[in-house]
This record gives structure tokens, C-alpha cells and sequence, in this order.
């Protein structure tokens, strides 16, 4: 017979013993399928087969033989002992076997039905209770405990009243289902998060094989799961809180078997941090002033409960705590290395430092040179500069002059400045955040003159502001010396037709008018002083009359009025490179 084939089952009517002698019993053999031949079987041999399922039996004389029965597709029922007894009183006890939660009824009973009282039951010769006008006593839940020896006494009122006790009978209470055990699929260490599968074994009797059985699962004396049919209890991701002393309990549908199985304890263990990582918005940590930067930290493996904090270099405190750290607005101030630190209380991991970068946009460019005014002599040297009041480097510059690209770098060499170099001039400086974000600042325009020497002193001095009086004069002096050189260049040219000059031209020419006169040496254009004079005409007689006199009345009309001889000097002025002697001069007749 296959393991786990269901066994024959043999039953008894009227379903009581020990019996009394020459009574008439009959058993019947239960199996699987439809009536069939029955074999069966006396004190474990083969007796008989039969084309019923049942037989009578009897006998005459006191004993006992053990009655066992198999149908075909059933295994061999379990045995019934059958007893047969002559005596005065007998304690009759179920036929069939006595399982867990079963009621068991207990009969005292005469010899041919005798009238019985002062009924009393023992267990193991312990009463049961008092004295009982009934001739049974019922026990309604049997439990293993229950199993032993039993009697009965009775007082038997046959010719005379007499008290009797009944031979002990052995009553077995077997096991309904077997002792639950707690079974753990996995280890008794899971991670948290992995599931957690227990089972709770236990063989239900062969005699009840169709026994309803329920299952209840418990952790620390509390119900967790059931009660239910099935002996699986699952838990999909378990955590700390799941750590515990866990059993399982089978019972019947009523309850009233109810077995409990070793307890087996679990410890959720925390799985260790670790594939800690930070990733940044914008992409890399770079981020120009004034932007936004958000910073995120996630975990490859650990459980929980998790926590975040936020760290940058040289800075003692956390910064933040939470998977989450953001700026609304860098400074530069908050460039730097930054890292996250995850812990579960357990374990702890930081992820690796993000350098974030902080970009300041070019601002606030200016042109600077070594003058203080814009304008620039001829033939002078010079350098212009570019100067950033804010911006990180790198940093290009670009010179313009007249919108036309001129060159590049932070100095613009001009060399030796001439009237080319004369311009409007800015200075472009240029930063860049990655390959698409580009940041310009553009300098105030610088207007460049350049001037001839002398000129240059003259706008000098009007740039600084000349007084108009001041202004006024200057110009009056200029005309008056304008108009005293003109008169100059008149008078000389007049000169130029006399035949010599510093002689009278109507005295004879004698050898004083060859003789050398002493000379300076040439002196330089406007260092000389130009003496003019009117020259008065002297009459014999001691008179002086006007260079141009009248004739005496009668005499005869002189001819056309001769212009008085005029003797021209140019006298060296104080700024001569030479004084001669004759720098002192007087009138000579």
C-alpha cells in the first residue's frame, strides 16, 4: 500500500465493549470504493474473506482478540480489541479509537441488563465525581491526559443486593493531529526588506485523515496571521519591526484541540549603507552667481529608517539634513567640495565630493591709462588697461576702437601715439560657463585725442577751466601784437628804398659808411624789440618845424615836398643771446 492511501475503517455494533459472553456483535469494514471482498483478520493473521463488508461474531467463553479488516484501494484498518467477559458487572467504553476532542461515554452495565445503583466511576482508581443514579458518565473533550485505566462500582441487585467493581478497561486517547513545528524558509537572520515565509507542519491521524484543521501564527504572543486552512504565513518585505519570537498553533474548527509549536526567534538584521551618491541641478555643480543649484543624495543598498546631512569642506556644522539640499541663490561664497553622509543608525556612508562651481559674470569693465585727460601729445607712449570690478577667470578681453576690433588682452599697447591713434575706445571682457552659457561686460567709451605740442597746453588750460576775462585778454594781446608786427613789416619794406641803412641818405657817401658796424649775433624769431619814433626836422635858424614846412610868401614854388630821411633800428630785446655794448643808444646829429 502507497504511503498516505487512505485505510480501511472498522466499526463495531452495538458499538461498546468489553461484551458479555454468547452476545452477537457485528463489524463492518469501511473502504474507498464499493462493496467488495473484505479480508480480514484475528489478532493480526489473516482469518477470512468475505464478499460482504461485515461479520458476526461471538463466543462462549471470556477473552479477548484483536479484529482488523482491509478493502481493496484501503489500507489495513486499525485494530479493535473485542472482549468478552462473564462477570457480574462490566464498564463498556466505545468500540472505535479515541482521538483528541472526541467525547468519550462511559456505561456500567449488569449481566444480562441486571438493575444497578450507587453507580460511581474511577480513573486510575481516582472517583470521578460522586455517586450517579445514571449508569453512564460522559467525559466531552478527551485530551491525551485522559487516557488510563477505568472502572466502575455499583451495587447489583440481583437475589441479593450486591456491590461489585468491573475489571479495569484501558482507554487510549490518540493524537487528533501531531505537534505543530515552525518551519522558517530562508534564514533566521533576514535582511531587512527580504520576505519572510513560515510554515507550521503537522500530520493530521490516519484514523481522521479528513480532519478540518485550522492554523494561527503568532510573534511574541500576538496573533499575526490566521486563523486559517492554509499552513503558510507570508510576510513580503519585512523590516525591525518584525524581528520576534514567532509560533504557529493547529486547532480544530471548534477549537477544542489546540496544540502550540516551538517557538523559533527571527532577527531582521538592517542592511548596511553603502552606493551612497550625490547628483547636482545643473549637471557637474557649475552655476553662475545668482542661480539656482540643487543638490540630491540616494543610496544604492541600506535600510531604513535612512537620514541625510549635508557637508562642505571647511565647514564644521552640517549644512542640511534631508536627501535634499538646495540654494535658490549661489554667492560665490558657496563654491566649493560638497558631500552627503547616509546613515540608518547602524551603518553610515558618505558619497564621493562634487566640487561645485561658482561662476561671478564679468561686470563693470573699465579703461584705465597712466594720463589723467584724454588728451594725448604727438610722439608720446602709451598704455591702456582693462580693469573688471567683478568676474571669474578665465577672462578674455577684447579692445575696440571705433567699433572695429583693435586686439586682445587685459593691456593695449599703443606705442608711440600719433594722430592715428585718435579714437573712440572700449574695452569687451568676456567670461563663459560651459560651452553655452557666455557673459559680456562692455567699458564706457573712451574718446582719445592727440595734439600737437604747444596746442596741447593751450586746450590744457582751456579744459581746466580759463576765466573768459583771462580769455578775453589773451586774445586782445594777440591782436595788438598782430598789428604791431604788421605795422613793423610796413615800416621796414619803406626802409628797404633808402640806400643804406643807420645814415643820413642825402650826406655824401664818406669812408665812416664802410666802416664795419659791430653785430650780434642773429637772435631768435620774437626776441627782438622793434624801437619806432617820429623824426622832427631842425631849421638852420634854431627852429624846428614839422617834417613838412610851408614856403615863404613870393618865393618860388619848391617842387614836390621831400619825405624826411628816417633812420630804423631793430634793438635787441632782453631775450638776446648776445648784449654788445652799443646796446645803449642815443641820438646823434
Amino acid at each position: 500500500m502507497g504511503a498516505g492511501a487512505q485505510l480501511s475503517q472498522l466499526t463495531l455494533d452495538p458499538p461498546w465493549m468489553p461484551v458479555f459472553v454468547l452476545e452477537k456483535v457485528m463489524l463492518t469494514c469501511r473502504g474507498s470504493g464499493a462493496p467488495s471482498p473484505t479480508n480480514w483478520y484475528v489478532n493480526r493473521q489473516f482469518q477470512q474473506q468475505t464478499e460482504s463488508d461485515h461479520i458476526y461474531v461471538s463466543k462462549h467463553h471470556p477473552g479477548s482478540s484483536s479484529y482488523q479488516c482491509s478493502s481493496p484501494g484501503a489500507g489495513l484498518s486499525p485494530p479493535i480489541t473485542l472482549s468478552f467477559s462473564k462477570d457480574w458487572l462490566v464498564l463498556q467504553v466505545p468500540a472505535q479509537a479515541l482521538l483528541e476532542g472526541d467525547a468519550l461515554l462511559l456505561r456500567c452495565r449488569a449481566w444480562k441488563n441486571t438493575q444497578i445503583t450507587q453507580v460511581q466511576f474511577f480513573r486510575e482508581w481516582e472517583a470521578l465525581g460522586g455517586s450517579s443514579p445514571e449508569a453512564k458518565l460522559l467525559l466531552p473533550l478527551l485530551q491525551l491526559h485522559h487516557s488510563g485505566r477505568y472502572h466502575c462500582q455499583a451495587k447489583v441487585n440481583h437475589i441479593l443486593p450486591t456491590r461489585h467493581d468491573s475489571a479495569p478497561v484501558t482507554v487510549a486517547v490518540q493524537e487528533l493531529f501531531s505537534v505543530p513545528v515552525l518551519r522558517l524558509e530562508g534564514p533566521v537572520e533576514p535582511p531587512e526588506g527580504a520576505p519572510l515565509a513560515l510554515r507550521c507542519l503537522s500530520h493530521p491521524s490516519p484514523l481522521r485523515p479528513l480532519a478540518r484543521l485550522q492554523h494561527l501564527f503568532y510573534r511574541d504572543e500576538v496573533v499575526v496571521g490566521g486563523p486559517q486552512g492554509s499552513p503558510q504565513f507570508q510576510l513580503p518585505a519585512v523590516g525591525l519591526s518584525h524581528s520576534g519570537s514567532y509560533s504557529c498553533e493547529v486547532q480544530t474548527e471548534t477549537a477544542s484541540v489546540r496544540k502550540r509549536s516551538t517557538p523559533v526567534t527571527i532577527t531582521v538584521r538592517r542592511v548596511p549603507v553603502s552606493g551612497v551618491s550625490l547628483v547636482a541641478q545643473p549637471p557637474g555643480g557649475q552655476v553662475a552667481e545668482g542661480d539656482r543649484l540643487v543638490l540630491g543624495c540616494s543610496v544604492a543598498a541600506g535600510t531604513g529608517p535612512l537620514s541625510f546631512s549635508w557637508h562642505r569642506q571647511g565647514s564644521a556644522a552640517p549644512l542640511a539634513t534631508g536627501p535634499r539640499y538646495e540654494l535658490s541663490a549661489v554667492h560665490q561664497r558657496d563654491g566649493g567640495r560638497y558631500h552627503c553622509t547616509a546613515t540608518n543608525g547602524g551603518s553610515a556612508a558618505d558619497s564621493p565630493p562634487l566640487w561645485v562651481t561658482v561662476l561671478v559674470p564679468v561686470a563693470g569693465a573699465t579703461i584705465t591709462m597712466a594720463r589723467t585727460e584724454p588728451s594725448v601729445p604727438v610722439g608720446e607712449s602709451l598704455n591702456l588697461s582693462c580693469l573688471l570690478r567683478a568676474g571669474t577667470t578665465p577672462v578674455t578681453f577684447t579692445w575696440l576702437r571705433d567699433g572695429q576690433e583693435l586686439g586682445s588682452g587685459p593691456v593695449l599697447s599703443l606705442g608711440t601715439v600719433g594722430p592715428a591713434h585718435a579714437g573712440t575706445y572700449h574695452c569687451l571682457a568676456t567670461n563663459r560657463l560651459g560651452a553655452h552659457r557666455v557673459f559680456q561686460a562692455l567699458s564706457p567709451a573712451l574718446a582719445l585725442s592727440v595734439t600737437q605740442p604747444g596746442w596741447g597746453r593751450w586746450q590744457q588750460a582751456v579744459a581746466v577751466g580759463l576765466s573768459v576775462p583771462l580769455l578775453l585778454l589773451l586774445l586782445l594781446g594777440a591782436a595788438i601784437a598782430w598789428h604791431l608786427r604788421h605795422r613793423h613789416r610796413h615800416r621796414a619794406a619803406a626802409g628797404d628804398r633808402g640806400k643804406s641803412w643807420g645814415r643820413d641818405p642825402t650826406a655824401p657817401p664818406g669812408p665812416e659808411s664802410r666802416r664795419p658796424e659791430p653785430t650780434a649775433p642773429p637772435a631768435a624769431p620774437g626776441d627782438e624789440e622793434v624801437l619806432y619814433t617820429d623824426v622832427v626836422v631842425t631849421g638852420r635858424g634854431g627852429g624846428t618845424s614839422p617834417s613838412r614846412s610851408r614856403p615863404p610868401r613870393g618865393s618860388p614854388r619848391p617842387g614836390p615836398p621831400r619825405e624826411p630821411p628816417v633812420t630804423y633800428a631793430v634793438l635787441p630785446g632782453p631775450h638776446a643771446r648776445l648784449r654788445l655794448p652799443s646796446d645803449t643808444y642815443e641820438n646823434v646829429p
